[in-house]
């Protein structure tokens, strides 16, 4: 199944400032994160956020937060955001029916949240390149968790070209020479 802009949404999970400094190659993963996130933007992909309790792991990294409209971030308690009533009635507000994650950590937030998403009959796609956890060992083993739950687990790039779809237009150049150089 091709990711369709019209269908989708990306959704990032809990990329807090005071969780950041622990999360392993962190610069890497908020840097892919911010280019996906504009991508997203360019094409009006819905872009939404959840923040793990935040009075004790922080906001939202700046250099997200900036990129996503505020009424589209919201608290969280549950380690899924489709546990907690907010993150999930503004998921269900939309028509996405594929949803796109991105975030912090692969094998607790992001892979509940996956598997909840999927057990909701949506199709879920974990973005490998933009996901990370303390240690790399929780990160693939989460990888493979989804796979084995039938989530696909996709690159920043497969996602940015199936929301393109074609080149030869004004949207693919401009993405191409901002984004793809």
């Amino acid at each position: 199944m091709l990711i369709h802009p019209d269908n989708s949404c990306l959704l990032v999970i809990d990329i807090q400032d005071r969780m950041a400094p622990v999360i392993h190659d962190v610069e890497v993963t908020v840097t892919n994160c911010q280019w996906l996130i504009d991508i997203a933007n360019r094409l009006n992909v819905p872009v939404l956020a959840t923040e793990q309790y935040p009075q004790g792991l922080g906001t939202t990294v700046p250099s997200i937060r900036e990129r996503i409209q505020p009424e589209n971030i919201v608290e969280k308690i549950h380690f899924s955001a489709i546990s907690d009533a907010e993150p999930n009635q503004l998921i269900s507000a939309g028509k996405h029916h594929q949803i796109i994650l991105i975030g912090m950590e692969t094998h607790v937030c992001v892979l509940q949240t996956a598997i909840e998403l999927k057990q909701q009959a949506h199709e879920v796609y974990v973005v490998e390149d933009c996901v990370s956890s303390r240690s790399p060992a929780d990160k693939a083993a989460a990888l493979e968790r989804f796979r084995q739950c039938g989530i696909f687990v996709v690159t920043r790039e497969m996602v940015a070209f199936e929301w393109l779809r074609r080149a030869g237009t004004d949207t693919f150049r401009e993405v191409s020479k901002t984004y793809l150089r």
